[in-house]
């Protein structure tokens, strides 16, 4: 109180009559004697206001952040991040994040306020966020409104079954998903308990924690489900019933689907020829909408690959067929998946052979059978829809199919897809699905590509240049520099700017991916 009665008393004489004391850290520096009154006055008051104890109902003590069981990243990678946080480099930020949680290490708690602040305004890095940040990471989400995008992560420390009963919907998603991953019979039993009074988003949100121990012990609530009053609650009923290995669902999708191909054989001197017949369905009906099939489905209308449009039966033809369990395929043709895709196909029921490639377009049936291999996340019918060259006028539904065929075969059968697409404008857009790490005859197949531009820069070489280099500078390897360096060596200032802003970022990356090894 000494030296706040010091200020009272030199305020209350005036700055010519007397000089107010010099604070512990304030500036003395000369100068106007009323404002160095008012910089102490200031310093003065946040020391009063940080010593203040709360007091009254409202003061709610803050629980203790929990222990962390990860170690945290070593400081040069530290070091890094921060750089990262600062601007440098910033969208090499999901690796950083990816990389660093891939080795079982987690955010330095000094960076996790700044890191947090990045997730409020990027949807796409908060579950690169929820993997590194650590149960701290959760604690402070938990403290801060801004940040409760994190809690919904599914690692939430705190609490235990009463969160179901008192916490924000956030709490009750996250201690769901931790329950499904442990007890996926408790948390059906916790929803069911309280289904029919939550509203339609939270119902929504709730269910699809069931992607978590899903099995055949959920199918009867899934059913259920299908009868919801909220649209986005009977989609995700449906997805999941599609899924479901052996549902009621999907023997309900393969009987429509059954009724859709038929397969016809005749024998040509003495060889059985086998072909499909395609019917797509002729109405929509309630049975139909009820399992998910949309009366427009999305993408109906909208232009083929190969120029015409898609009408609503062949859409509503796509739909059931990635909705059926691809067994049904094998069973029914008796083939595997490779010689069924390679089938030819004819239209309409009068069951003639095609006579040629242009008599019926099988791309629907071939987009239906990737969807569902995408779903299913089943491999050998991704292979055979990849390796047949049934569906090189759709390459951007093949190139979702990479992410499903096993990593070890994965470069060499994207190095073949763009290949396929080479000089076309389909290029960045199957590039933009191919996931990254970029390497081997992946990465030799993309600096290939940059090189060739390189060297005939026309108007549109140099914005595939660019674009492709924007997609790379996050997936290519990083060991893939010294080999742009010859094109720097041989173009020198001629080189594309992208290009060495490209091999910098490759640089960084490698120097950053080294780091979080130490």
């Amino acid at each position: 109180m000494t030296a706040w009665n010091e200020h009272v008393t030199a305020a209350l004489l005036g700055t010519e009559r007397r000089d107010p004391p010099v604070l512990p850290g304030a500036s003395e520096e000369p100068g106007d004697r009323a404002g160095r009154l008012l910089d102490q006055a200031a310093v003065l008051a946040v020391r009063r206001r940080a010593g203040r104890v709360p007091s009254g109902a409202a003061a709610v003590p803050v629980a203790l952040a929990p222990v962390e069981d990860a170690p945290v990243v070593a400081a040069p990678a530290a070091a890094r991040l921060r750089r990262i946080l600062r601007g440098e480099q910033i969208r090499v930020l999901p690796e950083w994040l990816e990389a660093a949680a891939a080795r079982g290490l987690r955010v330095p708690a000094q960076l996790l306020p700044d890191l947090l602040e990045r997730g409020r305004g990027d949807r796409m890095l908060r579950p690169s966020i929820a993997r590194a940040s650590g149960r701290r990471g959760v604690w402070l989400a938990l403290q801060n409104t801004d940040w409760a995008y994190l809690v919904g992560s599914g690692d939430d420390p705190g609490g235990g079954p009463e969160v179901w009963e008192t916490g924000t919907r956030n709490r009750r998603v996250a201690y769901l998903t931790g329950l499904r991953r442990t007890e996926p019979g408790r948390a059906r039993e916790l929803l069911l308990g309280t289904w029919a009074k939550e509203p339609a988003p939270d119902r929504a949100a709730f269910l699809a924690t069931f992607g978590d121990g899903l099995s055949a012990d959920d199918e009867e609530f899934l059913e259920a489900a299908l009868e919801d009053r909220g649209k986005d609650v009977r989609q995700l009923a449906s997805d999941l019933l599609a899924r479901l290995p052996g549902s009621a669902y999907g023997e309900r999708m393969a009987a429509r689907a059954r009724g859709c191909l038929t397969p016809r054989v005749r024998t040509v001197r003495g060889r059985e020829q086998t072909w499909i017949q395609v019917d797509p369905p002729q109405a929509h009906d309630e049975e139909m909408a009820r399992d998910g099939v949309p009366f427009h489905p999305s993408g109906s209308f909208a232009p083929r690959s190969g120029g015409g449009p898609v009408g609503t039966r062949a859409a509503w033809l796509r739909e059931i067929l990635a909705r059926t369990p691809l067994s049904t395929w094998t069973d029914l043709f008796g083939l595997p998946p490779m010689e069924i895709v390679c089938l030819p196909f004819s239209a309409g029921a009068g069951g003639s052979p095609p006579q040629n490639d242009s008599e019926a377009d099988g791309r629907d049936v071939h987009i239906g059978w990737a969807r569902a291999a995408l779903a299913g996340r089943d491999p050998e019918w991704a292979r055979a829809l990849l390796k047949g060259g049934v569906m090189v006028d759709e390459p951007e539904a093949l190139a979702d199919l990479l992410s499903v065929v096993p990593e070890g075969e994965r470069d060499a059968a994207a190095a073949d897809l763009i290949r396929w697409v080479e000089g076309r404008p389909d290029l960045l857009r199957v590039l933009e699905r191919v996931p990254g790490p970029w390497t081997g005859a992946l990465a030799s197949s993309v600096v290939a590509t940059l090189t060739a531009s390189a060297e005939r820069p026309t108007r549109r070489d140099e914005h595939l240049i660019t674009q492709l280099c924007r997609l790379a500078d996050q997936r290519l390897d990083p060991a893939a520099a010294p080999r742009l360096d010859v094109l720097v060596a041989e173009q020198g200032a001629a080189v594309p700017r992208a290009v060495t802003e490209l091999i910098a970022t490759l640089r960084f990356r490698d120097e950053m991916l080294k780091e979080l090894a130490l």
